[in-house]
């Protein structure tokens, strides 16, 4: 006999609420049977779903699962409501607006025995994930840097965070994860250019346990869109490009250099330049998918609330290191 499918609800249809309707349509073993938001519509994505006003509208649909897709002020309240119902949920990153909001999160659904997930859709970026698996492999040596640049036009979505909860938790999460390793160190300076409350551009500096050097460039203010990030060790450098899903490969050279003003540099020297070829699947998609294996009890490779919290106290430290003008230890 078939397996039932899960019940899943989704709690936020707006901007990044859409997104998440269509998917928990498209993945097997998933039913989409409720949707909530006290804000109603605006993008026409409930179809023959009633829009519900709020999370306790969804648990009484009978949902086996959750997606949290709502300002980030009202993550913690929305989770912990659910978890109490005994719902398995997945909230938008970054997992709360504090870390002691986040803590109280992971603490609820890790006494409750529920799976809790955090949207940090980056892990699921196919050159990312190609990214870490080589560097698993040893195909880069030791790391010794990680560099990334996010930048971009001002998104008109976020109301409540800055740059450094709505984007730098992206670059803190996926470096720690491709790397494999975690921040001992962070400094940090933030601007304030768009008369908000809120940094809406932040450089971060800092070191990881393993030793590698990491900078990340981080703004909504920039007319051109960048979404890179460039691992560099002992055999080359990585540059991986989250917005077109390519990754590229730059060896050190092997060939001895003849010129005498370019080989006076006892340097490394370029070599052979390779853009891989690999299966390209929608991010969202596959991040649903790890979610679905979780609540499943089946592996995943789900970002959990510990490292969704993880990367908030991360970017926590950065924001104090600008305060302060001090590096802070995450």
């Amino acid at each position: 006999m078939m397996a039932e499918n899960l019940r899943a609800g989704l709690l936020g249809i707006g901007m990044m609420g859409r997104h998440h309707a269509r998917v928990l349509r498209e993945v097997d073993g998933v039913d989409l049977v409720a949707v909530a938001d006290p804000a109603g519509d605006p993008h026409g994505v409930a179809g023959d779903l009633s829009v519900l006003p709020d999370v306790d509208g969804l648990i009484s649909a009978g949902i086996d699962m959750a997606v949290v897709a709502v300002p980030t002020r009202f993550h913690e309240g929305a989770a912990l409501t659910l978890a109490a119902a005994g719902v398995h949920t997945f909230v938008e990153k970054p997992i709360a607006e504090t870390v002691e909001a986040g803590r109280r999160m992971t603490d609820a659904f890790a006494q409750a025995g529920l799976v809790g997930a955090v949207g940090h859709i980056e892990r699921f970026n196919p050159a990312l994930q190609e990214l870490r698996r080589r560097l698993a492999a040893g195909e880069l040596g030791n790391v010794y840097q990680v560099a990334t640049r996010r930048q971009g036009p001002f998104p008109a979505r976020i109301a409540d965070v800055g740059v450094g909860k709505d984007l730098a938790t992206h670059d803190i999460d996926l470096t720690a994860w491709v790397t494999q390793s975690d921040y001992t160190r962070v400094f940090a300076q933030t601007g304030f250019k768009s008369g908000r409350e809120h940094e809406d551009m932040i450089a971060v500096t800092g070191r990881l346990a393993s030793g590698a050097v990491v900078s990340h460039l981080v703004n909504w203010l920039s007319p051109m869109k960048e979404r890179i990030t460039v691992v560099t060790g002992e055999k080359g450098a990585f540059i991986a490009d989250t917005a077109t899903g390519d990754l590229t490969f730059y060896a050190n050279g092997t060939i001895p250099l003849e010129w005498e003003s370019v080989s006076a540099f006892r340097g490394v020297s370029e070599g052979d330049v390779t853009r891989y070829a690999f299966a390209k699947r929608e991010p969202l998609r596959v991040e649903h998918e790890a979610f679905r294996d979780a609540v499943l009890g089946q592996a995943s490779d789900v970002v959990t609330m510990q490292q969704g919290l993880r990367a908030l106290q991360v970017v926590e430290a950065t924001l104090e290191s600008a305060r302060t003008g001090e590096a802070v230890t995450p």
